[in-house]
């Protein structure tokens, strides 16, 4: 077993534990590389079929090309698709910043889908190595009645023995590819051949590295077209993941305010 098959499989358990304690259940997808290959996994680990909804936060402001490979793959991978619009801007704290205040639609998206729909746990595609904040985050991680998220507060869990009993009305966020790294990822598209939003893939000498909404997304200078190419300019690099995401550059406190309220 080489570390791919390792990270393959700790994945798998991490959603079938996930389905086995937690009813009902929803994946959110960003239409982002990293859930695209957790989708990936879900239909691994469970014959072929994700046995329970792709949940899509629609800000209306994805790039068309994502729009596009939504509608083609949620067909093509059989999902059982869940795309309701998030609340009006209008309805955001308006003392964020207003690229983050922007990007929070989505955690007004998020507790809308749990209230309409009452999930009890979301499974999502974060990772420890994309942002400082997540980092701090667990695999199975509980949160308040109100969304809210106490990174103080988290269960412990050593040696990947993961807790998953919560006192009734606790809501569950599950992230099976939290050990993962963003090589991690590219090279397991590689492997497994998996369709990706052609932002990701150089034109015009830019790419996207990480995918969010149009203009508070921005791309990077690359030549990268391929898969490999990719691999080869993240070993070289030196800049953060989330370089793109102007939310990140606006005030030092503005992401961790945007992730103890529930944004992803």
């Amino acid at each position: 077993m080489d570390d791919l098959d390792a990270l393959e499989a700790q994945s798998i358990f991490i959603l079938r534990e996930a389905f086995n304690k937690f009813e009902p259940l929803g994946l959110l997808w960003s239409l982002g590389k990293d859930s695209c290959v957790m989708i990936w996994l879900a239909k691994k680990a469970f014959l072929g079929r994700m046995p329970f909804p792709a949940i899509h936060l629609d800000t209306g402001l994805e790039f068309p090309e994502a729009y596009a490979f939504r509608d083609r793959y949620s067909k093509e991978w059989d999902l059982d698709l869940i795309a309701d619009d998030c609340p009006p801007l209008e309805e955001v704290d308006p003392s964020l910043p207003p690229d983050s205040r922007l990007a929070a639609r989505k955690s007004l998206g998020l507790q809308q889908a749990i209230d309409r729909y009452g999930y009890k746990a979301l499974i999502t595609g974060i990772r420890r190595d994309e942002q400082a904040t997540r980092a701090k985050e667990r695999v199975f991680s509980p949160r308040g009645v109100d969304n809210s998220w106490d990174f103080r507060e988290q269960p412990p869990e050593f040696w990947d023995q993961y807790n998953t009993d919560f006192p009734p009305g606790t809501h569950v966020r599950v992230h099976p590819l939290l050990h993962w790294t963003e090589v991690d990822i590219w090279r397991y598209i590689e492997r497994e051949n998996i369709p990706m939003v052609p932002l990701y893939y150089a034109k015009n000498g830019e790419r996207y590295r990480s995918l969010g909404e149009m203009g508070i997304t921005l791309p990077i200078k690359s030549n990268a077209t391929t898969i490999a190419q990719i691999i080869t300019e993240l070993d070289e690099t030196k800049d953060p993941e989330r370089a793109g995401r102007t939310m990140d550059h606006e005030s030092e406190d503005s992401f961790e305010r945007l992730r103890t309220t529930g944004y992803l």
